[in-house]
């Protein structure tokens, strides 16, 4: 999943997108707010985190813009300001969730976790489509009752797949949405990915959890249980 940090400090946005890049997210920096809001409106951003004392373009005009232009991802505002009207004019302006300054990675990364499920449409971190269960807090996997030892980047695609299960998603969006805008992305590496969790997932052959949708892309055919989905 693809996050982009708006932060003006830059020994915080260097801490904090060193945190997310750990915890396996894609991370797209912007010391400012005009930077910030190309970012927002060129890149296929997943979630936004976005100090409201940016000092050109103001967080909360950022928010704004970037709801007025239909960018409907997900907004996680900083502030260091203690006052609840400022709360509640980013939340009115399209924010998701807030935290004020000083905090907690950890409580970072959880609301991040938290809006991201979310905004795909799940409740619980546990994503749960068939015998698969995906724990997105503890990042591991199970079939059935059994666990599934994946890489960190296998957990991130099949991640992906799963908060989309049902639905066919490129080869392209998966890219965009695991990589970063300079990184170099090539497809033969997704597909070998696709690979090795088929085989993982499904080695008798049986299941076919990942389905291959021609020219379109790729499809986790097990569907959300109906007490997990939001």
């Amino acid at each position: 999943m693809r996050v982009l940090v708006v932060e003006d400090e830059p020994t915080l946005r260097a801490t904090l997108a060193s945190r997310l890049r750990t915890a396996g997210y894609a991370v797209d920096e912007a010391g400012n707010g005009r930077d910030g809001l190309y970012a927002g409106n060129e890149y296929p951003i997943d979630l936004a985190i976005v100090d409201l004392g940016l000092p050109d373009i103001p967080g909360t005009e950022l928010i704004k813009r970037w709801r007025a232009g239909e960018r409907s991802f997900p907004i996680l505002i900083l502030t260091a300001r203690s006052s609840w009207e400022d709360k509640v004019a980013g939340l009115e302006l399209g924010a998701d969730d807030y935290l004020v300054k000083p905090f907690h990675t950890e409580e970072l990364l959880a609301r991040v976790r938290a809006l991201l499920r979310r905004a795909a449409g799940w409740a619980e971190p546990k994503l749960r489509c068939g015998p698969f269960t995906l724990d997105t807090s503890a990042k591991t996997l199970l079939a059935g009752t059994t666990g599934v030892e994946i890489t960190a980047f296998e957990y991130k695609v099949l991640e992906y797949l799963m908060l989309h299960a049902g639905k066919v998603v490129s080869k392209a969006e998966i890219s965009e949405h695991l990589y970063e805008e300079d990184a170099d992305r090539d497809s033969n590496v997704l597909e070998v990915i696709i690979g090795r969790l088929r085989r993982k997932l499904d080695p008798d052959r049986t299941l076919n959890p990942v389905e291959t949708a021609r020219g379109q892309g790729y499809r986790f055919r097990f569907t959300p249980s109906q007490n997990d989905a939001g």
